[in-house]
Parts: structure tokens; C-alpha cells; sequence
């Protein structure tokens, strides 16, 4: 329910976390670590490269040497800009926008892969076998650093360790076919290793982001749980509160007219003679204690939810005048006028709880009004129709719209007027939220306050242009 642009007080359940959102939030945090271990694994690679070029520098072409570290330093160089741009504009981001951001530059982990792996064109039989055997366990530990650092993002760690198991193969099957063409054991021996490492670095990758995703998971089911645990905590604390105030409030506005009925009483039981004085006072208080005990009464009917609603074609104009001859003697009580302005219409709703609610409206509206009147109307909005309830009372201010609706709550400062319980617009909520009608507010203090009910579920009268 909605009094204006305000909610009633509600004690909202947290909602459900979708398999979706759970798939989101953990393709998030892989991506974030992946970036964090891509920038480590950035530092490890630039310090190779200079190592790489000085184990190479005597024993092989240096032109092609040359060119593989400039091809090396660029694309390190392009990567420390991708990890740049992220940390400087999509560290914050979610999931979609982190796999857009993968899509564009997971290719330079793919070509850095590839440079590396094709260092073997410069070095394989060309540089001694103790330096080859060097540069191969660099690139091998280099496959096996990717199993911690990439396996994050699946994808760029296939593409990684795909694009160095092959170049480095492209390079063995160069030299052997086109170089020197010549098959050692050692060249074979190499091959074979190659496969294998490459098949179980795959593997061990694979299990590990497996790993990694369902660690996440479980942290979000844990979050997730502590998070609803906790709300429900805090609902349960608000609840007893409200018990607690709900009794201390109807013990307090109970105990008035008791006392009232008690020393009335005991003046008629010592003064026989002014029974006719007395009476009066005695059968007020009496409707006094009838009038919070029925509204005790109507508020924990609502709350049980074992209310029954009848469902049914309500002609409001019917009800509203209904309304009107019984609310009118009241009205006319305390000086006020009491009018109805009125237009065919006929909405789906419970006539009796619907009556209720209006009769409460009502009641609030004339107790709250010191001079002038009240209008009770029907009329047509873009929605269907509507029932407003006007009056020129003492008006309401704006940070008092949702308080209303909680019982036992009077606002402050309304001199001249009679308090009552403050459980007419509390029972006004609950029955909103039963029919599910929808009720706003306008009011401005000292001016006057519009109850305004909407139906969403609502038909015209036949004939009539809504």
C-alpha cells in the first residue's frame, strides 16, 4: 500500500536471490581476481624478458632476438593498459559489463601466449641445449603460473595456454621440416612432453576455476543466508517492539475510561440522588471501552489472516450515501457539514470491510476537523474510479504520512480535536492490504488532508464513460 508517494510501515521479506544473480555476482569476483593475478603475472613476465634476452644474447640471431623482445615488451605494455582500464573504470563493475570488457581484450593474453611460445623460433637448435633447456622450463613454468593466475576466466586461460602449446609446436615443426631438417630423439621426446604438459595443464586449470566458482558460490549462499538470518532478526526485534508498544499503548488508553467508569461508581453508589447526572458520564465511558475493545478486535482478526473476503459488484454511490446518513448526527455534533458528491460507478470489492474502511476514513476525517466540513466522493480517474475523503481539519505534515498507519499513533500537536485510540487508519491500512486497494494521501497542516482509494481491479457502470 501506498498513501501518497509514502509506504506504510511494512516488515518486507528479503527477497529470493535468483540462480541468475547468484551466476552474476560470482562471475564478478572471478573476473576481479582475475585481473588482480593478471597484474602479478605481469611483474613476473617483465623480469623474464630482460633475463630471456641475456641467457640468448651471445648464442643467437640478435636481429631475431631483437625482434621477439620488442614484440614481447609491446604486447606486456598492451596488457598493463587493459589491467590500467580496468582498475580505473570497471573495478566497480558487474558481470555483463565485465565480460563485454573481457570480449574486447582477452586477445592479448592470447598473443602474448603466442610471442612467448614462438620464442622457440629464435632459440630451438640454435642456442646451446643448457640454455634451451633454460628457455623451455621458463615457458613451462609459464604454463603452469597460468594455472593460478588465468583459470579465473576460463576462456582466457584456454586461449592462453592453447596459443603457447601450439606456437611452441609450430616452432619444433619448423625447425625440423623447413630449418634442419633433421629428427633427434630429443626433438620427439620434447613433442611428447609438450602434449602431455599441455593435456594436464588444461586439466589442472579446468578443476581449479571449478574450484574457484563453487567456493563463490558458496560464499554467496553463505552471504546470502546471514543476510536474510539477519533481516529476519531485526523483523522479529521490530515485531516484539511493536508488540510491546501495541500493549503498552491499549493498557494506557484502556486504563482512562476504566478509572473513569470506577470513580463514577462509587459517586452514584454515595450520591444516589444524581443518577441522572451520572448516567450519562457512565455510558460514555462504558462506549468508550466498547470502541477500543472492538477495534482491539478488528486489528487482530486482520492480522490473523483468516479473514474471509466476499468478493462482489459494489455500487458506490449506494454505499457512499449509506455512509453518509450514519455518519451525518456526527457530523452535525461538532458543527460540521457533511457532503457527498456522487457519480454512477460500481467497483469489485468486499462490501462490508469496503464500508469499514470508508467508515474509518470518515470517523478520522470529522475527529480531526474543528470547523468547515467533510466530502465524501466518487470520481472517475485514468485508472477507474476512486473515492476521495476530504476534510478542512487540522492537516497532516509530510513526515507524519507514514506514521498514521501504526496503531496507537496520534500526531502530535493536534489541539481542539479529539484523539480517539489511533487505531482507526491502522485498521484502514490492514484492510487496504486485504482488498488490495491502494490508498494516498495529500494533506497540508492547518488546510486540510485527501484520502484518496483507487481500485485496480475496477469496472464502470454500464453506459458510463470512465
Amino acid at each position: 500500500m501506498h498513501p501518497g508517494s509514502q509506504s506504510y510501515p511494512d516488515l518486507s521479506i528479503l527477497p529470493q536471490r535468483t540462480p541468475a544473480a547468484r551466476d552474476e555476482w560470482v562471475e564478478a569476483r572471478l573476473m576481479r581476481h582475475f585481473m588482480r593475478n593478471g597484474r602479478s603475472a605481469l611483474h613476473a613476465v617483465s623480469t623474464v624478458i630482460p633475463i630471456f634476452v641475456a641467457i640468448l644474447w651471445g648464442d643467437v640471431d640478435h636481429v631475431a632476438l631483437a625482434c621477439w623482445a620488442l614484440a614481447a615488451v609491446m604486447i606486456t605494455a598492451a596488457r598493463y593498459r587493459v589491467i590500467h582500464l580496468y582498475f580505473r573504470e570497471y573495478s566497480g563493475a558487474g558481470g555483463a559489463q565485465l565480460r563485454a570488457f573481457m570480449s574486447r581484450y582477452h586477445w592479448t593474453w592470447t598473443v602474448s601466449a603466442v610471442i612467448w611460445g614462438s620464442s622457440m623460433f629464435v632459440f630451438f637448435r640454435k642456442a646451446p641445449l643448457d640454455d634451451q633447456f633454460l628457455c623451455v622450463i621458463t615457458l613451462a613454468g609459464m604454463a603452469g603460473f597460468a594455472v593460478g593466475a588465468f583459470s579465473a576466466s576460463l576462456r582466457c586461460f584456454f586461449d592462453y595456454i592453447n596459443g603457447l602449446a601450439l606456437s611452441m609446436l609450430a616452432a619444433v615443426a619448423y625447425t625440423v621440416i623447413v630449418d634442419t631438417p633433421l629428427i633427434q630423439g630429443t626433438t620427439v621426446s620434447l613433442v611428447g612432453l609438450v602434449l602431455i604438459y599441455w593435456v594436464a595443464i588444461r586439466s589442472a586449470g579446468e578443476r581449479f576455476h571449478r574450484v574457484q566458482r563453487s567456493n563463490l558460490e558458496l560464499q554467496f549462499s553463505n552471504a546470502t543466508l546471514i543476510e536474510s538470518l539477519t533481516e529476519k532478526t531485526r523483523a522479529a526485534v521490530r515485531a516484539v517492539e511493536t508488540k510491546n508498544r501495541f500493549v503498552a499503548s491499549a493498557a494506557h488508553d484502556l486504563r482512562q475510561p476504566v478509572h473513569a467508569l470506577g470513580l463514577y461508581a462509587d459517586w452514584l453508589q454515595a450520591e444516589p440522588e444524581l443518577v441522572v447526572e451520572i448516567t450519562p458520564k457512565i455510558v460514555q465511558s462504558t462506549r468508550a471501552v466498547n470502541e477500543l475493545f472492538n477495534s482491539l478486535f478488528d486489528l487482530a482478526k486482520l492480522d490473523s489472516s483468516t479473514i474471509e473476503l466476499d468478493w462482489q459488484q459494489v455500487d458506490l454511490p449506494t454505499l457512499l450515501t449509506e455512509l453518509e446518513l450514519e455518519y451525518a448526527p456526527l457530523a452535525r455534533e461538532k458543527g460540521l457539514a457533511l457532503r457527498t458528491r456522487l457519480v454512477p460507478a460500481e467497483v469489485k470489492s468486499d462490501r462490508v470491510l469496503l464500508k469499514r474502511l470508508l467508515g474509518n476514513l470518515l470517523s478520522n476525517a470529522i475527529r480531526h476537523t474543528r470547523e468547515g466540513g467533510v466530502l465524501l466522493a466518487v470520481r472517475h480517474g485514468a485508472d477507474g474510479p476512486c473515492i476521495e475523503v476530504w476534510d478542512t481539519g487540522v492537516g497532516i505534515a509530510p513526515e507524519e504520512h507514514e506514521a498514521i498507519f501504526q496503531e496507537f499513533y496520534r500526531v502530535p500537536h493536534h489541539n481542539g480535536t479529539e484523539e480517539g485510540f489511533g487505531l482507526g487508519l491502522a485498521i484502514v491500512s490492514r484492510l487496504c492490504e486485504a482488498l488490495q486497494h491502494r490508498l494516498s494521501i495529500r494533506s497540508r497542516v492547518e488546510k486540510g488532508t485527501v484520502f484518496r482509494l483507487d481500485f485496480p481491479i475496477a469496472l464502470a457502470a454500464p453506459g458510463l464513460d470512465a
